[in-house]
């Protein structure tokens, strides 16, 4: 995942840097030893850029050697009771965008912009988020709206993934598999970002029951990993970014479950803090080390 933000090294914004500029950002990419990457929207807005400068970045990407299996696109909820509109009118754009330079997948989310309590916290989770109406007839409107831009995606090719996140209707194992169902076509699936909940300073649902209700669905996957503690004698609870490999969840066992259970599509490693390429790296790695060596047909 590009976590380079929203500006190149003069502060030129991304959107409008030059395709040197862009291939500079790439060429870290390719020196921590990355073949693919996902652009995100809150690196680069392909959906917003001209046809001529998609192009170009596209033949930028390819230059450095680099392919592109998914672009996530981060807080454009849909269902934004100020932006929904605007954000619906995005994704199709996205969505346009994709096929355009044949990305096969792009990730939807319904997580909405951090609050001022949240973007002034050391981690933003320390901080409750925006919640999602749990009226049925809102959550009718979300179902309808995924639906409108997976039927425009399924018309040029793409694929969508709706990743999971607290507090939204992809927010627990259950609701997130029944939003799949009601929604209900083939090219639809989970992003079961489930590191979303495991930092989270609250009880939160076990890790291997959203692994086993969710991975039969998932179409792409964000994969991070936390510390997480918990004081009974004060009901603090504690978390910290980790390596795949060294935080609460087994990844080993989910991954591997996750190719048992049909996974085929791409790992998007991410991590927050520190020096993120470097231990995204090291978590590319440790799911090549991990991946089974034969992969079962489903």
């Amino acid at each position: 995942m590009m976590i380079h933000g929203n500006t190149v090294a003069d502060g030129t914004p991304v959107q409008e840097a030059s395709a040197e500029q862009w291939a500079e950002v790439l060429d870290v990419m390719v020196d921590a030893g990355y073949t693919s990457i996902d652009p995100t929207d809150t690196w680069i807005q392909i959906a917003d850029l001209s046809p001529a400068r998609l192009e170009e970045f596209a033949r930028t990407v390819t230059a450095a050697g680099l392919t592109i299996p998914a672009f996530s696109t981060s807080r454009r909820s849909v269902v934004d009771p100020d932006l929904g509109d605007e954000h619906l009118a995005y994704g199709h754009r996205a969505i346009d965008a994709c096929a355009a330079i044949g990305i096969p997948l792009v990730s939807f989310g319904f997580m909405r912009a951090l609050t001022p309590a949240q973007a002034k916290a050391m981690w933003f989770w320390h901080e409750p988020g925006p919640v999602d109406d749990p009226a049925p007839e809102a959550r009718a409107r979300a179902v309808a709206r995924i639906q409108e831009l997976a039927r425009h995606a399924a018309e040029v090719g793409v694929q969508v993934s709706l990743e999971m996140y607290e507090d939204t209707y992809l927010g627990t194992a259950d609701s997130a598999v029944r939003f799949v169902e009601e929604v209900g076509l083939d090219n639809v699936g989970l992003n079961p970002d489930f590191g979303n909940f495991l930092r989270l300073h609250r009880p939160i649902e076990d890790w291997w029951y959203v692994a086993e209700k969710t991975m039969p669905l998932a179409n792409y996957w964000h994969l991070k990993n936390y510390l997480r503690d918990f004081d009974p004698a004060t009901g603090a609870y504690f978390s910290h970014p980790a390596p795949l490999e060294s935080g609460t969840i087994n990844y080993r066992k989910v991954i591997r479950y996750a190719v048992e259970s049909g996974f085929r599509g791409a790992f998007c490693v991410e991590h927050y803090g520190g020096d993120s390429i470097s231990v995204g790296a090291t978590n590319r790695e440790y799911i090549r080390r991990v991946l089974p060596r034969t992969i079962p047909t489903p």
